[in-house]
């Protein structure tokens, strides 16, 4: 439905249509011998009720002129958010329509590059997360890195590799950390765009070299990092690239080629939640035999519990698995020959 009235009107359809979406149905009453869903059917169940619910309030669209401009009546000024993501305007190409919500997702990654995330282990400084790129909201992890003791071969080679780098907290993180070197990688053009705003400001000097890569740079390290997505599942936006991958893509592809990159002596560290296990996605037993199928083994690993709201919800559909949550930082070595 393309809108044509008040543009606060819009909001607040959309916001109506979201409530009745969100309102609880009444439902059958179970039979009181049903077991209750798997985990797997639970997670499933939420992603197909998450993408419906997309689709559905995708449908109220606002429309543009060709310089990101909204002529509805009180429509805000979102040239700004707009040219961040879509590139400069050009009256020339004429209107064109996009989806109310969408412009919202806009707008809210645009605030949060204006306001940044202060991060604790960086001691307050803040990373200005771009559109489409995750922002590191979670410091469980980022405090893990903070607290790995650096391989030995470290100070011989000096230098690091993060791999799938995003907004760049970790590769700044490592140098603070006192790594001389860090050479950082993502496939994703904004992520490297992300990462380069976010490290001339905390790493003047230089010391992270971004490549555009998928995984692993040329030649070896005495330290690589990789904090894959979480959950081995389809995304569906751009965002959810961060949280899913499907088949567990980007964690294998890191684990078949640490061996390869590791300088003698080195260590990998993988930076993991066991969300997946709890849903049902993932076994323990599974990631181990990656591992050493990969021919590594796990020298040691640090654990946190996160702490976030969707843990202390306990109407969150999958609020089970999120309170069980334990993420890990696997320090990872090549398993020496028999």
């Amino acid at each position: 439905m393309l809108w044509r009235g008040d543009f606060q009107n819009a909001r607040l359809l959309l916001q109506a249509l979201a409530r009745r979406i969100d309102k609880p149905r009444k439902t059958r009453k179970a039979k009181a011998d049903a077991p209750p869903p798997s985990p797997v059917d639970a997670f499933n169940h939420y992603r197909q009720a998450q993408s419906q619910r997309a689709r559905t309030l995708a449908m109220l669209l606002i429309e543009f002129d060709g310089e990101h401009r909204i002529a509805l009546r009180r429509a805000p000024d979102v040239v700004p958010a707009c040219t961040a993501v879509y590139g400069a305007g050009d009256a020339a190409q004429g209107n064109y329509v996009a989806p109310l919500r969408e412009l919202q997702g806009l707008i809210g990654a645009h605030e949060w590059r204006k306001k940044g995330v202060a991060i604790a282990a960086l001691g307050g400084e803040r990373i200005y997360p771009h559109y489409g790129v995750f922002a590191p909201v979670r410091g469980d992890y980022m405090e893990l890195l903070a607290q790995a003791p650096l391989p030995p071969a470290l100070s011989s080679g000096g230098v690091a590799f993060d791999i799938g780098t995003g907004t760049g907290v970790l590769a700044a993180l490592l140098v603070r950390r006192g790594v001389s070197h860090v050479v950082a990688t993502d496939t994703d053009p904004r992520a490297l765009a992300c990462a380069r705003e976010n490290l001339a400001r905390l790493v003047p000097d230089g010391r992270v070299e971004l490549v555009q890569a998928d995984l692993f740079p040329a030649g070896v390290a005495p330290l690589i990092i990789c904090n894959p997505p979480w959950v081995p599942a389809r995304p569906s936006s751009p965002i959810e690239h961060a949280v899913y991958d499907p088949d567990s893509r980007m964690l294998r592809g890191f684990l078949d080629g640490l061996a390869a990159h590791l300088a003698p002596g080195g260590e990998g560290w993988l930076i993991l939640s066991d969300l997946a296990e709890h849903l049902g996605l993932r076994s323990r037993t599974q990631l181990l035999d990656w591992i050493a199928a990969a021919g590594l083994q796990a020298l040691h690993r640090l654990d946190v519990q996160p702490i976030h709201p969707k843990a202390e919800d306990p109407d969150d559909p999958l609020h089970a698995a999120r309170a069980a949550e334990i993420t890990s930082l696997w320090r990872l070595v090549v398993k020496p020959l028999p």
